[in-house]
């Protein structure tokens, strides 16, 4: 097995190589934050840094466990057949027939179809897809002040609709099995259990975005779409939207033969790795919704022939997202 190679430049280890990065991602003193910055110093004190502190992956320990359980168990249920497919190919249609370009559809069509699955009703999605947009801007240390004010107010915004959708939830509706797993598992923090609503959306807006993308992409260069299912899967493996993440060392701990020192960084290369929806205890709970979502809107997409697109990269530490242009 390789081991971590320090990078000068950068300050931090780098993990490479699908065990090295596996070992990583399940190493118990290796954090999802820095232990003395839990939250971003540039969204502390406001409705963002209010979320970001309460998402279950941005926690460790004893804190991440029951709410951990209560998103795999109600992402499982929802993920189950083909209803999110085809709530996903109804969205998207639906956003297509609007006249939306392709490079807003490919934000849009998946963060809408999420909120369309924890139960917001067809008006509101365009407002909760604004709002997420807002949030997630704040987000990457790119960020500007004006990006973070803004982030700030549609924190607040979404907190509210989420608190508002709660009481009022369709049985059916993820918002409601989302709030039944947490009671059976002892997760009774109401302010956790709306954020985390909220960080479902801001998980699906870049990442889903990246992977619907990508696959747009390989269509463009000449892959088949046929087969949505199949296209999504091949992406997912060859040109993942999520290509590396962080890690922070809590205490001195040894990696493979390397010495970490506690509060030292490490870079895990998760594109590489093939490990694009993460592994261990912080993998990605929604893995199988996100591929159903993807292939859902690629089927409405390919329903009709597709124009010639050219696109750039949106400027990320950690993603690789296209935005196409017609």
């Amino acid at each position: 097995m390789q081991n971590l190679e320090w990078d000068e430049g950068r300050g931090l280890w780098i993990a490479a190589g699908t065990a090295l990065v596996e070992q990583v991602l399940g190493h118990p003193a290796l954090r999802v934050r820095p232990l003395a910055e839990p939250v971003p110093a540039a969204i502390a004190g406001g409705g963002a840094g209010e979320v970001f502190g309460a998402l279950v992956r941005m926690n460790d320990g004893a804190r991440h466990a029951a709410p951990k359980l209560a998103l795999q168990r109600a992402l499982a249920g929802v993920a189950t057949g083909d209803a999110a497919r085809q709530r996903a190919h109804a969205v998207a249609a639906d956003l297509l027939a609007q006249g939306r370009p392709v490079g807003a559809w490919c934000f849009e069509a998946p963060v809408s179809t999420v909120a369309s699955l924890l139960g917001f009703a067809n008006a509101q999605l365009p407002a909760v897809a604004r709002w997420m947009a807002d949030f997630v801007a704040c987000l990457s240390p790119l960020s500007s002040a004006g990006q973070i004010e803004q982030a700030h107010a549609a924190s607040l915004r979404l907190l509210a609709a989420m608190r508002e959708l709660l009481q009022a939830a369709p049985e059916n509706s993820l918002a409601a099995s989302v709030a039944q797993e947490a009671a059976a598992a002892g997760w009774r923090n109401d302010h956790a259990i709306l954020a985390n609503l909220v960080g479902l959306l801001s998980q699906t807006y870049e990442a889903s975005a990246g992977l619907l993308g990508n696959s747009l992409v390989a269509i463009q260069q000449g892959a088949a779409c046929a087969d949505a299912n199949a296209l999504v899967a091949h992406v997912m493996e060859t040109d993942p939207p999520i290509i590396n993440t962080r890690r922070f060392a809590a205490e001195r701990c040894q990696v493979g033969s390397v010495t970490v020192e506690a509060g030292q960084a490490i870079l895990v290369m998760l594109g590489a790795a093939r490990r694009g929806f993460g592994h261990g205890r912080h993998a990605c709970p929604g893995q199988q919704l996100a591929l159903q979502i993807a292939a859902g809107c690629l089927e409405a997409l390919c329903s009709k022939p597709l124009p010639q697109l050219s696109w750039t990269y949106r400027a990320s530490l950690n993603a690789r997202i296209p935005e196409f242009h017609q």
